[in-house]
């Protein structure tokens, strides 16, 4: 048995060894996470792809709620305040019809002769011996260029110096041997039968279109000249009248294969001032 005092002191080497190890034993640094904490996670789902949209079958339309609207009076009463001081034959006015229709299906397309012919400066092409009795009528009623062989190879080359094109009936099958269509079909300049520019008799036709004009449907809108500065009011109404008056007739004739409406009457000038018609 051992002894009590070196139990004792075995006793008390212990509880030094340990209360020592105690104040020397490193403090483990705790870090204290933030009061306020968000945790994102990622998601796992699989994004569905977007949906496109459904193409329109129809030119778009505004309200026209939204648009302050003018009176025929007053809206050239304005275009004529920002005209002053120009030549009365330079500034023309304009009309452009926006039409209710599908985007694809047959469109307006006709010349017109208003009752007050509006000067537009147009370059005329006829198709044509020069030298020949129709050359010569073409001449002298005002045609820019006449000719066959020298237009052609123009033409095929892009050079297009004129607005307008018309055809002798006796140079149509030279006319398409040449192959324009592939270059005036797209520009909407390609004589044919149809459209009253492949003729017999190109005097009158060429003095008639210098004094007339044609309109043709783009996008759903139509757009023609329909006056001048030095027009007077009864002669702007009279040749707006004459022109929805055949604009009218065009689009009845085409109810049985298209349906066409129209949604809005848009009148401006030269200096591009727009005034909506009510």
């Amino acid at each position: 048995m051992a002894a009590p005092r070196s139990l004792v002191a075995s006793f008390g080497v212990t509880r030094l060894a340990i209360s020592s190890l105690s104040t020397i034993r490193p403090e483990v640094c705790r870090f204290a996470t933030p009061a306020y904490q968000t945790i994102r996670c990622a998601t796992t789902s699989k994004t569905q792809p977007a949906k496109k949209k459904k193409a329109r079958n129809t030119f778009r339309q505004y309200d026209l709620k939204k648009t302050e609207q003018f009176a025929l009076v007053d809206a050239m009463q304005y275009i004529r305040a920002f005209e002053v001081g120009r030549n009365p034959s330079s500034s023309k006015y304009e009309l452009h019809v926006r039409l209710r229709t599908l985007k694809n299906g047959p469109v307006v397309r006709n010349r017109l002769r208003l009752p007050h012919s509006v000067k537009t400066d147009l370059r005329i092409c006829v198709i044509a011996p020069a030298d020949s009795k129709a050359g010569q009528e073409a001449r002298s009623a005002g045609a820019t260029l006449v000719g066959e062989e020298e237009i052609f190879k123009q033409i095929q080359e892009g050079n297009i110096e004129f607005d307008r094109c018309i055809c002798h009936i006796d140079s149509l099958q030279k006319m398409n041997k040449a192959g324009l269509g592939r270059v005036l079909g797209p520009k909407g300049l390609m004589p044919s039968t149809k459209t009253g520019t492949v003729v017999s008799n190109v005097g009158p036709t060429v003095r008639n279109m210098v004094g007339g004009s044609e309109y043709r449907e783009r996008l759903g809108v139509i757009r023609m000249a329909v006056g001048q500065l030095g027009f007077t009011p009864a002669e702007m109404q009279e040749n707006i009248k004459s022109f929805m008056d055949a604009l009218k007739k065009d689009i009845s004739q085409l109810q049985d294969r298209v349906s066409k409406e129209i949604h809005e009457v848009v009148s401006l000038n030269t200096m591009a001032h727009v005034y909506r018609q009510c």
